[in-house]
């Protein structure tokens, strides 16, 4: 962008003015700066040291991310979570992802409605893999 400015100018005593243009090129750069927020919560998986049997029961379809303490592969195609307060829920993997590139750890990107969603959200592993959520089970102890 561009601006002219005029400027009136006396060169001696009784000479006529002069008109003198003089353009100034400045040019204006305009930046658009988009601020996302992002958050990614890591889990990392626990051993399970003393084995337990568990049932599976109905779980809710979503589960809140900001719960989640602790994560422990319980077969090739699930993870189990455990959430604040010590309740445990199985992730159902969708079948074409293996568990087992979970070993070292995975995260899940956090939505804004704060949930993770059966059949909407993905748990990405460290190594660069993804799975869809299929389904969650609350686990019970089996007596």
């Amino acid at each position: 962008m561009s601006f002219a400015a005029f400027a009136v100018l006396s060169v001696a005593a009784g000479a006529a003015p002069v008109a003198v243009q003089d353009q100034i090129a400045a040019p204006v750069q305009f930046a658009q700066v988009t601020i996302q927020r992002s958050t990614i919560i890591r889990v990392r998986p626990i051993r399970n040291t003393r084995p337990q049997k568990f049932k599976e029961k109905g779980a809710p379809n979503c589960l809140p991310w900001s719960n989640m303490a602790a994560a422990m592969i319980s077969s090739p195609t699930t993870i189990d979570l455990i959430v604040k307060g010590g309740t445990r829920y199985r992730v159902k993997l969708q079948k074409t992802c293996q568990a087992i590139d979970f070993y070292s750890g995975f995260y899940v990107k956090a939505t804004r409605d704060g949930r993770v969603c059966e059949d909407r959200d993905m748990i990405h592993s460290r190594s660069g893999g993804e799975c869809g959520i299929s389904k969650f089970k609350t686990l019970v102890p089996d007596d």
